[in-house]
């Protein structure tokens, strides 16, 4: 494993972040507007359903109707529009195809939002593009939101679990659909990768770690639904009571090698998510590569803040042009 460390604040500065585990979206955005009807990806490309009928373990209580809100905060996300999704019960896969010379590898992107909502062109979309660039397939996941996975309840101001894990359910069927459609996609099975920004890095760490969290419902889910490699931005969710590693995540020599990156300003999700998944990967003998950086903050995606931490897509390019399973 590669550490590393871009100025420290210290141990102090982790224990007093330790409670701030959960992720969000687009922060704060100046007069958002509300647009009707579900998200639509980019001009040219379709959604497509995840699953075949009604997804597993669906809700009871009806949501109300998916819709979407953009917001311009001038201060924040390079003074961009920044857009969330909300109310998603019919999850999503959007293919955006390979640009230049395509080199066989697909990548599963899973937006953050704290599972109330989904970043869906910060953490997505975006992403996609400098993927695609790189001769990457992307595949951009729309899945179930709010409440789909551990998530900050206001009613008892604490972490909640629910019973199913539906986003997790839509992330592994997202890697098993990828697969299954491997010929069509013109990749190999054995190359996909998963990359997830705060919440969906937390999705990422759950994909490369946990068992299916569903019954098989047709022949795509005879399909692994591990990721050959893995690319956590900033993740949440990981690190319980400040010091330890949330006790679902078993991390053995099967996990896939793994990015991180994350600030040490995080104001949402503290440093210890990405140190102490870091930790066990090094004790399970994953080969990871991971950058802390002094700032930062939380959601800089791939949008320019004038801190070092903008130089994190430079490393992930490296070190993907290093993976030995992209290079055979």
């Amino acid at each position: 494993m590669t550490l590393r460390v871009v100025r420290s604040r210290g141990a102090a500065a982790l224990l007093a972040l330790a409670l701030a585990l959960f992720a969000c979206g687009p922060a704060d955005p100046a007069a958002p507007t509300k647009t009707s009807g579900p998200w639509a990806p980019p001009r040219g490309l379709v959604q497509q359903p995840l699953w075949p009928g009604t997804p597993p373990d669906q809700p009871a209580v009806k949501l109300p109707p998916e819709h979407s809100e953009t917001g311009v905060n001038p201060k924040r996300f390079a003074g961009l529009p920044v857009t969330g999704v909300y109310n998603v019960s019919t999850p999503t896969l959007t293919l955006f195809p390979a640009k230049g010379k395509p080199n066989g590898a697909a990548v599963v992107v899973f937006p953050g939002g704290g599972f109330q909502q989904l970043a869906i062109d910060l953490e997505g979309s975006e992403a996609c593009d400098w993927l695609n660039a790189r001769g990457f397939v992307c595949a951009l996941i729309k899945y179930r939101v709010p409440n789909g996975d551990h998530h900050y309840d206001a009613a008892c101001k604490c972490g909640v679990t629910p019973k199913h894990l539906t986003a997790l359910e839509d992330a592994q069927r997202a890697i098993r659909l990828v697969r299954a459609r491997a010929a069509a996609l013109r990749v190999k099975p054995n190359r996909v990768g998963v990359m997830g920004f705060s919440a969906g890095g937390y999705l990422v760490a759950q994909t490369s770690n946990m068992a299916p969290a569903y019954r098989p419902v047709d022949a795509v889910d005879r399909m692994s639904s591990r990721p050959d490699f893995a690319i956590a931005l900033y993740p949440g969710h990981l690190c319980r009571d400040g010091h330890s590693l949330e006790p679902g995540i078993k991390v053995t020599k099967a996990t896939p090698p793994t990015f991180i990156v994350q600030a040490w300003d995080d104001p949402t999700d503290p440093i210890c998510n990405s140190a102490e998944y870091a930790r066990a990967l090094a004790e399970a003998g994953v080969p990871s590569e991971v950058h802390l950086f002094a700032s930062g903050g939380h959601a800089f995606a791939l949008r320019p803040t004038g801190t070092p931490v903008d130089g994190w897509t430079d490393l992930l390019a490296a070190w993907l042009d290093r993976l030995p399973l992209l290079r055979r």
